[in-house]
């Protein structure tokens, strides 16, 4: 059985412009190890979620997806495609609540030494 976990967040879409920075309702998605992050006319991504741990805490990078924290209670997700990039902020406190979902759905697998 295939575990998955899924929870609806506001965010604020980040812009060049002050003026076209708005909230935007995202889903994040978790299955088996991984997260999708679905943004409201810009697409999908997926990446390890594990990635998504380390951005938390320090500047991440994996692929097209760059996480990093904002402060205390913020982190920021930037997302590239072919036509340019999206950027994301988003509440620490959404993100790790998502992140605890997805390890109570099933305990984290120790790494192999």
């Amino acid at each position: 059985m295939e575990q998955y976990v899924e929870q609806y967040v506001r965010a604020r879409l980040v812009t060049d412009s002050p003026d076209a920075a708005r909230s935007v309702a995202v889903v994040l998605r978790w299955t088996g190890g991984l997260v999708h992050v679905t943004l409201p006319d810009a697409g999908e991504w997926t990446f390890a979620r594990e990635l998504l741990e380390r951005g938390l805490r320090a500047p991440a990078t994996g692929g097209d997806v760059r996480i990093w924290p904002c402060g205390r209670v913020q982190a920021v997700m930037e997302f590239h495609a072919h036509h340019g990039a999206t950027v994301v902020q988003f509440d620490v406190k959404a993100l790790i609540r998502f992140l605890r979902r997805t390890y109570t759905a099933v305990a984290p697998v120790p790494a192999a030494h």
